[in-house]
């Protein structure tokens, strides 16, 4: 295994306060934020009281927009936390995407261009590519992407996996392939594709995707709405599976509870609608409830806590702008019946996947969000009030693309790098 290196919190931009000058729309603000991280809260609040600084990130790209609520966007920047330390556990993989892990030794990482390797994490070998896998459609940013286990998979050996499936007519799709992982760990067997994103089209881009269980056994899935101006207005057609949170039973039926399960005002998956490109999802550990994170336009990455039935406004409500330059739609933030954002970017993040740690390496981080970036690149921390983001801080830049963040079974947070020579990276605290 490659020797650890220490990897330090991005300087001057990631763990450095900026000049305790807030922004106007900060100054602004009246609600009270209370945050439980020691020296990160928002002074109580007249006209005139000045929050924390938030991390530096630059200019936002719609500067004359303003957020709903106080530290919607921008929240306190964070304390910078000791150096991280960094493992790169194993390389050479091309574009990896989504990550398991099976038992303390051993992962599975999906690659983009359609293969699925097993992982030693003792020794960083790689197995060869896993055979019996779905056609693959690896055009753009379409491919291989999330992997999970069942729920009962030490019995079943099941597992789920998501990906571009070609179509007629030179269109594709999301879907979402159910096998029982072989004896040996090399052959995936009794393939069977349980859902199908509808309508399929000719695009390249925006396919969502994670798999994320619930605590009954159902399978949250995201989709993308598949970028081009036609396609991106489906996603306000709940008939449609463009731009959507769904929600399947483990063989792809239709739970009873589903918002739209009778098919009369919706497509009987759909769980909710109005999304852009969601490719983070996970679960609260105490609500049980869906956190999703997505690409937004050019200043308009979203986490969500998406609720069953409600429309989160893509395209006709949006932060941020085309990368044009132009205003999406009316160039609107809100709008009656549409949900707000409980945080956004602006500049982005590219938000791959992310996870709430409940491990003891980072004892000070626990039932924060970690978040995977793809750009400016390493992991964003979130600390949390409820359902608001009381602050923020910038991790690993060194890293570079980040495409998923997991908390292993050891405790560390482990990534997948998104490069064409990636890598699977163990963090530990630097002092350790």
């Amino acid at each position: 295994m490659p020797p650890s290196v220490p990897l330090h919190s991005a300087p001057n931009m990631a763990t450095q306060l900026a000049p305790c000058q807030a922004p106007h729309w900060a100054r602004a603000a009246a609600p009270r934020l209370a945050s439980r991280v020691a020296g990160v809260a928002l002074l109580a609040l007249g006209g005139d009281a000045l929050a924390q600084a938030p991390v530096p990130t630059g200019p936002p790209n719609a500067p004359e927009q303003r957020p709903a609520f106080a530290a919607q966007t921008r929240a306190p920047a964070l304390p910078a936390s000791a150096p991280l330390r960094s493992e790169r556990v194993a390389e050479g993989l091309e574009f990896p995407w989504g990550l398991a892990f099976v038992d303390n030794d051993t992962a599975l990482v999906t690659e983009r261009p359609g293969r699925l390797r097993r992982v030693d994490l003792r020794s960083g070998t790689l197995s060869a590519p896993i055979t019996g896998l779905p056609e693959i459609d690896a055009r753009g940013q379409g491919g291989l992407l999330d992997i999970t286990l069942d729920p009962d998979f030490e019995r079943n050996r099941r597992l789920y996996l998501s990906y571009a499936e070609p179509r007629e007519g030179g269109k594709n799709g999301t879907s979402v392939a159910r096998a029982t992982l072989a004896a040996g760990g090399q052959r995936l067997e009794e393939l069977t594709v349980i859902f199908r994103q509808t309508p399929a089209w000719v695009s390249t881009k925006h396919f969502g995707s994670r798999l994320v269980w619930d605590t009954q056994g159902h399978l949250y899935v995201t989709l993308g709405e598949r970028s081009l101006p036609e396609p991106r207005q489906l996603a306000q057609d709940p008939h449609t599976h463009l731009g959507k949170v769904v929600r399947i039973d483990p063989d792809g039926s239709i739970p009873a509870d589903n918002p739209f399960a009778a098919g009369q005002a919706g497509a009987p998956a759909v769980w909710s609608y109005g999304h852009r490109n969601i490719q983070g999802a996970a679960l609260h550990p105490e609500s049980g409830k869906l956190w999703t994170v997505e690409h937004g336009p050019r200043g308009g990455d979203e986490l969500n806590v998406p609720l069953a039935g409600r429309n989160y406004g893509w395209p006709v409500i949006t932060y941020g702008e085309d990368y044009s330059g132009a205003p999406i739609g009316e160039g609107v933030t809100a709008r009656a019946g549409m949900e707000q954002p409980i945080y956004y970017w602006d500049p982005v993040i590219a938000p791959g996947d992310m996870t709430f740690y409940q491990g003891a390496r980072f004892p000070d981080w626990h039932g924060d969000l970690i978040i995977a970036s793809l750009s400016p690149g390493g992991l964003v921390r979130l600390t949390l009030d409820g359902e608001r983001v009381s602050g923020e801080q910038r991790l690993a830049s060194g890293l570079g693309r980040v495409r998923d963040v997991a908390e292993g079974p050891d405790g560390a947070l482990w990534a997948l790098t998104d490069a064409r020579d990636g890598a699977l990276v163990r963090l530990l605290p630097g002092m350790e």
